[in-house]
């Protein structure tokens, strides 16, 4: 299915006619400038950073309901244009230090610069006091895949030492996991859950810049002003007592305090049949103080409901949300998150504008959902995909947009699809990008694991047909080259940093073209009857099909 799909995708090119390149010039010409208010807006200084549980949220989701009320649509939730979101900040003091000693070793490391370290569970102290030390590998418990970096080891009250990504990105084996695209095995947040599933006191995962994704600086920004999470009523006791990460160079000392090699066991941890084992007879200690608050914060839905079938919906999400203020980290404190993610929030205003000036409406309806807290870790729409507005045997498919502004590359003669071959949505794809003139391609950097940091996957793990679409490179003016340089410039210089800021010079026309495209699968898949699938072998068929097979409403295939 995956070789037929990508066969399709290159022959997906063919030009628009004279009359319907004209007309969509004029329409690109209104997205973008509407692109460019919202994102504008949305990432003014005046809303702080867009942080939840702050005057920004306050300011956003009082933006984000006027714009939807004021293009005509209906509260989604309800008559309520929000959905509550329990929330609970962790901020744990800088002054923690993680204290490592052996017989013959002694390192104490600071906060910040030589580790990060905190805490899902909800409360004020948390600590280990000389918790062993065992490295697992890569932390993973796979038995679909033989796999178990746990087998034969007790880690109850001890801490693991685990490496980032999976095997299949270590070795560059297309048989092994899923080869350079990196699996949900190799995400920080499965590390911590499975760590947890084993009983272990404490996780430390070894960051290197490559494997992760992003630098050090991203580890350090996104985790230094505390740990959001859903509100649980057991304060989480079911999860680790301290998560965190050290970088490579803490790591690499570590390892030759015990007496080992730190690129000799990670090259092991790779093979299959790899068994855990202590690291010498060194302990870690750490004592975390911590300031915990509760609040709600809110998701905004806005719903265009279908003519016909208005119980069944297609959502489109994007996270209003970004890193709010860090006072003291140089002149600039305000992380805008012009591009990540006021672009996608501003998206939702032209989708909606397009559907509701349809001459004929939706047959299906259509909820405009603008999520928060994605970056504490998807936690608005994981709420979202736990108590879901409409059921999910109703909720036919989720369109996500996040970052799409990021490299301002322009018009590109391809699209890039993150989690390529997953689901029949990729037709719908296939066919828009037709339209456009594009080709359908995989996402230029599978091994990130981009698929698992959205709000897409929220509603994945559900079982909800979910597509994500991402920074396309092939731009028609300068070419690949200058397209991906253009990306990783944004990766390296901008993502999570207070220079994620918004300018009137911005070329958003491959923002426009996302649009477009978002656009036109909508509406072909809001006015027929299909309920597309996932292909076989994707980890979340199993879960559609249990919804689809429960009693309640009933799909329509």
């Amino acid at each position: 299915m995956r070789k037929l799909f990508q066969a399709a995708c290159v022959m997906a090119t063919i030009l628009l006619p004279a009359g319907a390149a004209l007309a969509a010039d004029t329409e690109a010409d209104r997205i973008s400038a509407e692109l460019h208010r919202h994102i504008a807006e949305l990432a003014a200084d005046e809303y702080e950073g867009r942080a939840p549980g702050t005057p920004g949220e306050d300011k956003t989701v009082a933006y984000l309901s006027e714009q939807f009320k004021a293009l005509g649509l209906k509260p989604g939730n309800n008559g309520s244009w929000f959905q509550e979101v329990p929330i609970t900040s962790v901020a744990t003091a800088h002054d923690a230090q993680l204290s490592l000693k052996g017989r013959d070793y002694k390192a104490t490391l600071s906060y910040g610069d030589q580790m990060m370290v905190f805490t899902s569970r909800q409360v004020e102290e948390v600590a280990l006091e000389e918790s062993p030390l065992v490295f697992a590998g890569y932390g993973i418990n796979a038995p679909e895949r033989g796999w178990n970096d746990y087998a034969g080891v007790d880690v109850r009250g001890k801490t693991v030492v685990v490496l980032i990504n999976d095997p299949g990105f270590a070795t560059g084996d297309p048989e092994l996991f899923n080869g350079n695209s990196m699996t949900y095995y190799g995400r920080w947040t499965y590390k911590y859950e499975e760590a947890a599933r084993q009983g272990a006191a404490g996780v430390l995962i070894v960051h290197e810049t490559a494997p992760a994704a992003y630098g050090w600086d991203v580890v350090r920004n996104s985790w230094s002003t505390g740990r959001i999470g859903l509100t649980a009523s057991n304060r989480n006791a079911d999860q680790v007592a301290v998560e965190g990460w050290i970088p490579l160079q803490q790591a690499q000392a570590l390892f030759a305090a015990a007496g080992m090699d730190y690129a000799e066991m990670k090259a092991e941890a790779a093979k299959p049949g790899f068994r855990a084992r202590p690291l010498a007879d060194i302990t870690a200690s750490v004592r975390l103080q911590n300031t915990v608050t509760s609040q709600l914060s809110r998701n905004v839905a806005a719903l265009l409901p279908g003519s016909e079938t208005p119980d069944e919906v297609i959502i489109y999400t994007a996270h209003w949300d970004h890193l709010g203020m860090r006072p003291g980290e140089g002149e600039d404190s305000i992380y805008n998150g012009a591009s990540d993610n006021a672009s996608g929030t501003a998206a939702l205003f032209s989708l909606a504008r397009m559907f509701q000036e349809q001459a004929q409406p939706p047959r299906r309806s259509l909820l405009f959902l603008a999520v928060t807290a994605e970056e504490s870790g998807l936690l608005g729409s994981e709420w979202y995909g736990e108590n879901p507005i409409f059921p999910l045997q109703k909720t036919v498919a989720n369109f996500n947009m996040d970052n799409i502004a990021a490299g301002q590359i322009g018009l590109t003669r391809d699209i890039a699809l993150v989690g390529f071959g997953n689901s029949e949505l990729e037709n719908y794809l296939l066919d828009a990008a037709k339209e456009q003139g594009r080709t359908v391609v995989q996402e230029p950097f599978p091994e990130k694991g981009f698929y698992y940091r959205s709000d897409h996957f929220s509603l994945a793990r559900v079982g909800v047909p979910a597509l994500y679409l991402t920074r396309a490179t092939d731009s028609i003016e300068h070419g690949k080259a200058w397209g991906e340089a253009r990306i990783n410039d944004y990766i390296s210089q901008h993502y999570h940093k207070p220079s994620d800021e918004y300018s009137p010079d911005w070329d958003l026309a491959g923002a426009v073209q996302e649009v477009q495209l978002l656009y036109s699968m909508g509406k072909r898949l809001a006015d027929n009857r299909d309920f597309p699938r996932w292909n076989d072998g994707v980890e979340f068929k199993a879960a559609r099909e249990a919804t689809m097979a429960a009693p309640g409403p009933a799909g329509t295939k």
